[in-house]
C-alpha cells in the first residue's frame, strides 16, 4: 500500500490508502499487545486443571471436533466396556510408563487410546491396585491417569480432539518451571488421596458383606446358633452363661 501510495497522484486514493494503513498498523499493534498479554498470564498463572486448558496453550493448527451422535447412558456405557475389553492390556501398558518422552510417543503411536475410557479405566485400576496394597504401583498408574486427564481437559477448552493436544501438553510439561510442576503434583497428591479413601470404603463395604455372609451361615431357624456352632464359640466365652452367648449372637 506504502509503494502504491508514492506512485499515485490522486489526492482521494491517497487519502483512502493512508486511512488503510492506518487502520491496518493499528490492527497490528492490538495484536501484538495481546499476544503479550497472554504470553504474560502463561507464565503467572499456576497450572491446574483450570488453567492448563486455555486458548493460546499452542499455536498448532488443528481440526475442530466432530460432533457427535448423542448417545442414551445405556449405549455409552456398552460402547465404553467394550472399548476397556478391547483395548484393556494397552491402556495398561500406558499406565507402566513413567518417562514424558515415553508416554508420548505411545499415545501418538496409539490415537486411540487418548480418550475418556482409557481415563476411566486407569482410575478403576488405581481402586483396584490400592485394595490388593499394592500401592507403589497405584502411585504410578495414577500418575499416567492425572496425565490423560489434563489432555482431555486441555481438548475441551480448545475444542479439538485429544489427540491433537498431547504433542503441546508433553512439551509444556517438559519445559514448565517449577509452579507448573507443583501444580500437576497437588492434582497428582489429591488423586491419590481419593483412590485410597476409595479403596478403603469398598474394602470395608466387602469385609462387612463377607462377615454378615459368614453370620448367616452360622445362624439356626430363628436366628439361634445350632448346637454343633455354639461349641466353636464357648472357648473365647468360658465365663459366661450359654444364654447369655446365644443373647450376644443374635444381637449381631
Amino acid at each position: 500500500l506504502k509503494s502504491v501510495l508514492k506512485a499515485s497522484d490522486d489526492e482521494t486514493l491517497k487519502k483512502r490508502i493512508e486511512a488503510d494503513i492506518e487502520k491496518l498498523e493499528k490492527q497490528f499493534s492490538d495484536w501484538k499487545n495481546k499476544e503479550e498479554e497472554l504470553e504474560k498470564q502463561e507464565k503467572l498463572a499456576p497450572w491446574n486443571c483450570d488453567t492448563i486448558c486455555r486458548e493460546g496453550f499452542s499455536k498448532t493448527t488443528v481440526n475442530k471436533i466432530p460432533e457427535k451422535k448423542e448417545m442414551t447412558e445405556d449405549e455409552r456405557l456398552d460402547q465404553s466396556q467394550k472399548f476397556m475389553d478391547k483395548y484393556k492390556k494397552e491402556i495398561e501398558k500406558f499406565g507402566y510408563y513413567s518417562n514424558w518422552d515415553d508416554s508420548k510417543e505411545y499415545l501418538l503411536a496409539n490415537p486411540h487410546l487418548a480418550c475418556e475410557d482409557t481415563a476411566n479405566y486407569l482410575t478403576y485400576w488405581c481402586v483396584n491396585l490400592q485394595m490388593e496394597e499394592k500401592n507403589g504401583l497405584m502411585k504410578q498408574v495414577a500418575h499416567q491417569t492425572i496425565v490423560m486427564q489434563y489432555v482431555l481437559e486441555l481438548s475441551k477448552t480448545m475444542e479439538v480432539p485429544p489427540i491433537a493436544c498431547v504433542p503441546s501438553f508433553f512439551t509444556k510439561i517438559k519445559t514448565c518451571d517449577a509452579k507448573y510442576m507443583e501444580g500437576f503434583n497437588a492434582e497428582l497428591k489429591a488423586f491419590v488421596g481419593r483412590i485410597e479413601r476409595r479403596a478403603k470404603e469398598k474394602t470395608d463395604k466387602l469385609m462387612a458383606e463377607i462377615e454378615a455372609e459368614e453370620r448367616e451361615k452360622r445362624l439356626g431357624p430363628g436366628g439361634w446358633i445350632p448346637r454343633r456352632s455354639m461349641r466353636n464359640y464357648l472357648p473365647k466365652y468360658k465365663t459366661v452363661s450359654i444364654p447369655k452367648i446365644l443373647v450376644c449372637c443374635k444381637r449381631c
